[in-house]
């Protein structure tokens, strides 16, 4: 199986290269990014070939392409790919906007392309495991959930809003937002949310740090703490925390607290080293299998969408400072 990466620009794509190699199946069949020395440097370090435009990749005949350019390209990016590529799997979140989410959906539509968006916490087996817990009814019935997706400022194009589409609020919510409709196939009704620029970082520009505060239709009510609030010394990345509390008792998942502490001289310090579960690697075997199987995505567009109307939802609620309802979620 061949694919194509486009873009090193968002951090993930080292990792999902990594995964991609690691598969006997698969060949990375390339990598197109328009910073040039960037993508000449990625090719080389992955094995590959590095291509100035997508058509050229394209022209590989790969059997599906991973979108990870700056957010504001994703639409461009799937307008290109989706006559002639049958698979795609786009970065989150989705878009910047709704209307170029909803013109990515139609677009693959229109050509038989299938769309996954990169929603990689689902795969992680903790959050599996929460899965099945819910579906079995294991808390009865759920009043309230606090969450927590905090995370390193990453500077780059992720605090230039017209590459990214907003900071720490659009870029951690989605995650997070898109694990609880998953979990009970529901939809957030209402967001108020409060959101601070330069809070955390001085003179950013752009938001890195957010309280969201919002209601499901099932009736759950929710909190979720968005912030780029792990300096750059943090020996972790940040985290995806979940506590759900129901009229049977409280569920508390860490998903991503499999690390090991390690000291040594040779590092020059302390770090932690990830001992358990990929979810990264769930995320590429399951796009994988999409296109062995042809089936439909596990991780729609339309998922995409909803979670990016709730981020911007989140803005806007900022903005006006009043609770701001979603229509499509009634």
């Amino acid at each position: 199986m061949k694919i194509g990466i486009l873009s090193f620009a968002h951090l993930h794509a080292t990792s999902y290269a990594d995964c991609l190699n690691a598969l006997p199946h698969v060949t990375l069949a390339g990598i197109y990014d328009a910073d040039e020395a960037r993508g000449r440097k990625m090719a080389a370090t992955y094995n590959t070939s590095y291509f100035a435009q997508v058509a050229s990749l394209l022209d590989e005949g790969v059997d599906g392409v991973i979108i990870c350019s700056e957010n504001v390209y994703h639409r461009s990016m799937v307008d290109i790919v989706a006559e002639r590529v049958k698979y795609i799997l786009c970065e989150k979140p989705i878009a910047t906007t709704v209307e170029n989410a909803q013109a990515m959906i139609d677009t693959c539509k229109g050509h038989g392309a299938k769309l996954q968006i990169a929603f990689p916490v689902r795969f992680a087996p903790p959050i599996q495991s929460l899965k099945k817990m819910m579906d079995e009814g294991a808390l009865g019935t759920v009043i309230a959930a606090s969450c927590t997706n905090h995370g390193r400022m990453p500077g780059g194009w992720f605090v230039e809003k017209e590459l990214s589409g907003g900071g720490a609020v659009i870029d951690h919510t989605v995650h997070v937002i898109d694990v609880l409709r998953w979990l009970w196939n529901t939809e957030v009704t209402e967001v108020y949310a409060e959101v601070g620029s330069s809070l955390l970082h001085p003179d950013l520009g752009i938001d890195d740090a957010g309280m969201l505060s919002f209601k499901l239709a099932n009736g759950v009510y929710g909190t979720l703490d968005t912030s780029w609030s792990r300096p750059p010394n943090y020996p972790t990345w940040g985290d995806v925390k979940l506590e759900l509390l129901g009229e049977k008792g409280i569920i508390k998942i860490d998903t991503y607290n499999q690390q090991l502490t390690m000291t040594s001289e040779k590092t020059g310090g302390t770090q932690k080293i990830g001992w358990g579960s990929n979810a990264d690697m769930g995320l590429i075997k399951d796009f994988l299998e999409m296109i062995e199987t042809d089936r439909e995505p596990s991780v729609t567009g339309e998922d995409g969408l909803r979670a990016l109307e709730v981020a911007l939802a989140a803005y806007q609620s900022a903005q006006k400072k009043e609770v701001v309802v979603l229509s499509r979620g009634e």
